[in-house]
């Protein structure tokens, strides 16, 4: 059995990879070619357009909510449909004071200037973005020791969008200073099979619409994962003679991903079956999990968990992980006596993370 879960060789990992948009056509480049998320595209269609009519820059844009849900794509929707340029970066490359101070000061009036990840910028880096957010001003220090003077610089009036998948880990004063906050939720399997067809048409693959469906209800809510298996369903069909791709093509081919009908993947799986075979499901330490499978825990709690809790699979307690009867369920195993009552008081909020 392998031991390796590293998340970025999954076939359902969130994060993004260099293999997601091949051909730059796929993302959507207006608002209305956009699928999902309804009410953060109709406000942001009133306050796009709002900016437009007084000819100003539109407010500070805070976009936060899982990975792979369309905050990068919807950031460059912004700029195209205000008809300004744009600029891309992220918290982590920003290191010094004087890299900000080279982004911002070659901004043109009224450009986008969007930082991914932003709540890993460093405390200095956030202490020179404020008053740019705030006055348009840069103040920055010249020197060292008695040499050292203080420049003011104006900026151009800009548009800062921030993209966060933990906004709890954003500063406040960072976090107040965005006008926009708008929070992203996982799409359903309807906007999902929208996303799927519309894949299709564009790299030229004929999906039948049942064969969309079977992609989108195993996309885990995500645009970014249903794209992916979208890629590995076409190269599938390219070694048959069928000339369009129905559900049952569509399930055999993610069958062979070893991606089921749930969205669950081997490496799910294999942490479902350790808790229910080698802990009698629970309840079982994380640090216990992270030994048994040879994995860090912080890939345990980040990578494995979120999703297996949000489809009522694994319950957080006090004394650890504990299977919930769906899990025994889907894997076809007889749930244990106390799985029920263990659920019961999930339900009623009797048991904490």
């Amino acid at each position: 059995m392998p031991t390796d879960m590293n998340d970025q060789d999954r076939v359902v990992a969130l994060e993004e990879s260099v293999t997601d948009f091949p051909d730059p056509g796929l993302r959507p480049r207006q608002l209305g070619d956009f699928i999902g998320q309804k009410q953060v595209r109709e406000n942001l269609n009133v306050f796009i357009t709002a900016a437009r009519k007084r000819d100003e820059a539109m407010d500070h844009v805070l976009f936060h909510g899982p990975p792979g849900l369309g905050k990068t794509t919807l950031a460059q929707i912004v700029a195209n449909e205000l008809g300004v340029g744009f600029r891309a970066t992220s918290g982590p490359v920003i290191a010094k004071a004087g890299d900000l101070a080279a982004i911002l000061t070659n901004l043109q009036a009224r450009d986008v200037l969007f930082i991914d990840e932003i709540h890993r910028l460093s405390p200095i880096v956030e202490e020179i973005l404020y008053p740019a957010m705030e006055d348009r001003q840069l103040d920055l220090i010249i020197g060292e020791g008695p040499a050292a003077r203080s420049v003011r610089i104006d900026l151009p009036p800009f548009t800062l969008v921030g993209a966060t998948t933990r906004s709890g880990l954003l500063t406040t004063p960072l976090r107040e200073r965005f006008g926009i906050p708008m929070r992203m939720v996982f799409y359903t399997p309807e906007e999902l099979v929208l996303i799927v067809s519309r894949g299709a048409r564009l790299l030229d693959f004929e999906l039948t619409d049942d064969g969309a469906m079977e992609i989108a209800r195993r996309a885990r809510g995500t645009p970014r994962v249903a794209g992916r298996l979208l890629r590995r369903v076409r190269d599938f069909a390219a070694l048959s003679d069928g000339k369009s791709v129905d559900a049952g093509e569509a399930d055999a081919s993610l069958n062979r991903l070893e991606v089921d009908g749930r969205g669950l993947d081997a490496m799910d799986r294999r942490y479902l079956n350790c808790i229910a075979d080698n802990y009698a499901g629970g309840p079982v330490g994380v640090d216990t999990m992270a030994a048994a499978l040879s994995e860090q825990r912080d890939t345990i709690e980040e990578v494995i968990e979120p999703f297996l809790i949000q489809q009522g699979l694994l319950m957080r307690t006090p004394r650890g992980r504990v299977l919930a009867p769906q899990a025994y369920a889907h894997l076809g195993l007889v749930a244990p006596k106390n799985a029920a009552q263990l659920d019961m008081l999930n339900d009623q909020g009797d048991l904490d993370d």
